[in-house]
């Protein structure tokens, strides 16, 4: 039966997550799984990100694609360490795949490692990694009604970040309603209004990380 597949396929990526996460705690890395739809600029906020704390933490990016290592070249252009994942046409990153990119880094020198997971605002959030924390990017042109249409990836993430900022005075964007349905559907979050573009925004995003990383080292 298919939901009994699904089940297992759930159950096995379960297990995984479970040792990968074991292995994160030992060597006290903070992982960051960031989730977006293609196009809300997921890469060109981490590269702001990488430039706020490249110098203050040791990291290294994950990158997942269905193909090409455009992504990943853009991120090792900025003297950080990529590991590319080629999903082949699968629309999320799992344990497994994850547990298989980490025996190309060297995990006892890193305190932060970023997944940044396939574009996708469906399945990603269904499969743990071992991350300690799921985060997505909206984009303003993408709309402020996706909360309720796709919830789990709402409710799943700790950090909501609202990309494009710049561009709101050309879009019908709300941020106040997107505030009011995330305090329904996950009160819990974080909210980071932020452009890739400027650069607004991204510091306090990046010193929120940065103290993310630092209680993980200190637990």
């Amino acid at each position: 039966m298919k939901v009994k597949l699904v089940s297992n396929i759930l159950d096995a990526n379960t297990a995984m997550a479970a040792e990968n996460r074991r292995r994160f705690q030992q060597e006290k890395i903070f992982v960051l799984n960031l989730m977006s739809a293609p196009g809300a600029g997921k890469t060109s906020i981490l590269e702001k990100t990488i430039a706020r704390l490249k110098d203050r933490v040791s990291m290294a990016v994950i990158e997942g694609d269905i193909c090409t290592t455009k992504d990943a070249e853009r991120i090792a252009a900025l003297g950080v360490e990529a590991v590319q994942i080629n999903t082949d046409g699968a629309c999320h990153l799992d344990a497994n795949m994850m547990a298989s990119a980490l025996a190309n880094l060297e995990l006892n020198s890193l305190d932060l490692l970023v997944v940044e997971n396939v574009g996708n605002l469906v399945c990603p959030a269904e499969f743990d990694l071992g991350e300690d924390l799921k985060a997505m990017v909206l984009s303003v042109t993408e709309g402020n009604d996706k909360p309720f249409k796709y919830p789990l990836m709402f409710r799943e993430s700790k950090a909501i970040l609202v990309n494009k900022i710049d561009l709101l005075p050309y879009t019908e964007f709300d941020v106040e309603a997107l505030r009011r349905d995330l305090a329904e559907i996950n009160p819990g979050a974080e909210v980071f209004l932020v452009s890739a573009r400027t650069g607004e925004g991204i510091e306090a995003w990046a010193s929120w990380l940065e103290r993310k990383v630092k209680e993980k080292k200190d637990f």
